[in-house]
């Protein structure tokens, strides 16, 4: 199958046919890729890469800020960032069967970067940039609110974003032996309107930062906001040991 093929397969797949293909191809490029064949006349996907994080971040935000009219910030920055993780993108990339799609050098994928989460969520965020910069916010919808709807669903019925105290501690005691700790940084407003901000110290250093009606909503938008940073880390990490 060529290049071409390839491309006409996947936008058969995702239900969008790119007006400019290139977009679209360099979306899909692996900078392994480009290791192993230095004359391939388009760059990687880690500018797109950017551009469909921010994009992300604004229609998402946007979606849920109409579906929830009477919900405070906190909820809504809770709800945010269980949606743009890194384990939630990948999992929209398998759902689109983007891994097999890519071009990735021989030795990345043959040590499974086409399963790996970094590499999918990376990959994801990059074809949402391409889709904006072909079809705009509308192509933007199309393609994300089919993944995103059940996935919205499924955290209204569990309250799975409420346990991100919970999965960060999990997570750095496994990976780094040490325990989260929640420090109150400001209170303001009267007494039936108050505001907490709280951060969360991972050894000496903050990891999230989180502002809420309540300490314990604080807390959990600080411990997703660690949570969206140790995966940022975990990709920057990646991506220097593909480099």
């Amino acid at each position: 199958m060529t290049m071409m093929d390839l491309i006409t397969a996947f936008e058969a797949q995702i239900g969008l046919v790119f007006q400019d293909k290139t977009l679209l191809h360099r979306a899909l490029t692996h900078r392994s890729y480009l290791n192993e064949f230095p004359d391939f006349p388009l760059s990687d996907n880690e500018r797109l890469e950017f551009l469909g994080d921010a994009v992300l971040g604004f229609v998402v935000g946007a979606l849920l800020y109409h579906r929830f009219p009477e919900q405070a910030e906190g909820y809504l920055t809770n709800i945010r960032a269980a949606l743009v993780r890194r384990d939630t993108l990948a999992a929209f990339a398998r759902q689109l069967n983007l891994g097999p799609f890519l071009f990735m050098g021989h030795g990345e994928a043959e040590s499974g970067g086409r399963e790996r989460s970094a590499t999918l969520c990376a990959a994801f965020e990059a074809l949402i940039g391409a889709v904006y910069l072909d079809a705009g916010l509308a192509g933007v919808d199309h393609l994300l609110l089919p993944l995103i709807a059940p996935f919205l669903n499924q955290l209204q019925q569990e309250a799975n974003y409420k346990d991100a105290k919970s999965l960060l501690q999990e997570r750095v005691q496994s990976t780094r032996q040490i325990t989260p700790r929640y420090q109150t940084v400001n209170t303001e407003g009267p007494d039936h309107m108050k505001k907490f901000t709280v951060q969360v110290i991972l050894a000496d250093t903050v990891y999230g930062v989180g502002s809420g009606t309540n300490k314990r909503q604080a807390e959990q938008i600080a411990a997703f906001m660690a949570l969206a940073r140790l995966e940022q880390e975990e990709l920057d990490e990646l991506r220097g040991q593909t480099g």
